[in-house]
């Protein structure tokens, strides 16, 4: 049972407690969640502060990177003075100065078969903010199989998109969620470009990150209708925005993963 908030947790949160659709029950709800963000760079800078700010009660920090000069033009939870340290040591001390009142667990490991399980399991939601495709997939088809529900966001030079996937839930007609695989079905072939390769206008992955740490919060609080079944798509440049919707294919197969008995802590 969530312990009452305190004194300083009643001021710190006010804004919050003053919407009628958070309230203290829902503070509460944020205060006893475990939310696992996976990525601690752009995309990640902003899910990672606002759910810190946010009394998220534990956030878990998956990155096997080191905070690089190249990094600071759009990884804000990020210091000059923390070039050179891992980055989810560095988003650690951001967090602590940012919110005392929540608690880090530090995985300065690259996500893989093996680990990918036993990490994901431990925590309530997962917020996807990687880079690359291999850890997407990785990722959306363990929390599909572990039933966690899963906030997925992605940007490009002036462009990104982001979506949430309850795969496992049943829509009003009975029918399940579409996973991730039902947007994406396979792996892109060949190499795709990467933000060290075409660029990426810093303020973009704030936008992207921002919405993204939005559908964790309803998703914990219960408020409003999250992006299951649409994919919120931002143009910067252009400043549109548009959402599609997807359904689930009719041959999607829940993914089977290793024995969480198997994967390490």
């Amino acid at each position: 049972m969530t312990s009452a908030l305190s004194q300083d947790e009643v001021r710190r949160y006010s804004r919050h407690l003053l919407l009628r659709d958070v309230g203290g029950p829902g503070q509460q709800k944020l205060k006893a969640a475990k939310v696992l963000c996976v990525g601690a760079g752009g995309l990640g800078s902003p899910i990672i502060e606002y759910l810190a700010a946010a009394g998220v009660g534990t956030l878990g920090l998956v990155d096997d990177d080191v905070v690089s000069l190249s990094n600071l033009q759009r990884q804000v939870v990020h210091s000059t003075d923390n070039v050179g340290k891992p980055k989810v040591e560095s988003a650690a001390e951001r967090v602590a100065a940012l919110n005392p009142h929540v608690t880090t667990e530090l995985l300065p490991v690259r996500l893989d078969a093996d680990n990918v399980a036993g990490i994901i399991d431990r925590f309530d939601i997962v917020v996807d903010g990687t880079d690359n495709f291999p850890t997407r997939f990785l990722v959306a088809d363990t929390a599909y199989a572990l039933q966690k529900p899963l906030v997925t966001a992605a940007v490009q030079e002036f462009y990104g998109s982001v979506t949430t996937l309850l795969p496992y839930v049943a829509d009003a007609d009975g029918q399940l969620q579409p996973s991730w695989r039902c947007l994406m079905p396979h792996e892109p072939d060949g190499n795709v470009p990467t933000c060290s390769q075409v660029g990426i206008l810093g303020a973009v992955v704030g936008v992207l990150g921002t919405l993204a740490a939005c559908e964790v919060l309803k998703l914990i609080t219960g408020v409003g209708t999250p992006l299951i079944g649409r994919l919120l798509m931002v143009d910067i440049r252009d400043m549109r925005i548009d959402t599609i919707g997807y359904k689930r294919r009719p041959d999607t197969v829940a993914p089977v993963i290793k024995a969480k008995a198997d994967q390490p802590a």
